[in-house]
């Protein structure tokens, strides 16, 4: 019985310092909760930087061209009309609060989990550059900012037709309109016009009919 009880308290006593071990190491490991793993501490010198969560996301996904080419353009255009009358707000994306003009295009190129550039002027190395006259519905216009002298893309929007060079697109504009609405390329957006882009090549984009883009 003597025996028992020594082996007993012997196995106690070794075992709650490895439990306490155990347990520290596990309270400072990264926990995994849904899509989002926690904050983690990063010590430099006296100081204590929390970073922020990091977001495993579920959402839009880069996708090559060919599997860009199997949207459909016309369902974009459709998308991006549903949000006509939401206000311009500078540096959202949210259609809760408003879009500026890059906020615009991502959400409604997100929805089609397409992935592009978050600000304007990051379409301006992207795409096949088509000429104005080419541009046809889903294509991207790029403009200068209301400076029209600064040659560098500061506003963009989605071209819905073009009709014998007659241009309207889409867009969030910060002027008048003070939202999203429909633009016909006039002289003022002509001064300011850079270039037209089409995010998936020709051999990929589908010229008409049912053969046109297709969700993804």
């Amino acid at each position: 019985m003597r025996k028992k009880i020594s082996m007993c308290m012997m196995i106690t006593f070794f075992c709650i310092p490895v439990y306490m071990r155990c347990n520290n190491n596990f309270s400072n490991t990264n926990s995994v909760a849904g899509d989002t793993v926690n904050n983690t501490r990063v010590i430099t010198g006296d100081s204590v930087i929390i970073k922020p969560a990091i977001l495993v996301a579920h959402g839009p996904v880069a996708v090559p061209a060919k599997i860009l080419g199997n949207a459909r353009i016309d369902s974009i255009v459709e998308f991006a009309k549903t949000l006509i009358g939401t206000r311009y707000l500078f540096g959202s994306a949210d259609p809760l609060h408003g879009f500026d003009c890059s906020g615009f295009i991502t959400y409604v190129f997100n929805h089609f989990r397409i992935i592009v550039p978050r600000s304007s002027i990051g379409f301006t190395n992207i795409g096949k550059e088509i000429s104005s006259a080419d541009s046809e519905k889903g294509d991207v216009i790029l403009f200068t900012g209301t400076d029209s002298a600064e040659r560098f893309v500061g506003h963009i929007g989605i071209i819905i037709s073009n009709e014998n060079g007659n241009i309207q697109f889409i867009h969030s504009s910060s002027g008048k309109a003070n939202g999203v609405v429909i633009t016909v390329l006039n002289d003022y957006y002509r001064r300011r016009f850079v270039k037209v882009v089409r995010l998936s090549t020709s051999e990929t984009r589908p010229s008409s009919g049912k053969d046109k883009m297709e969700p993804l």
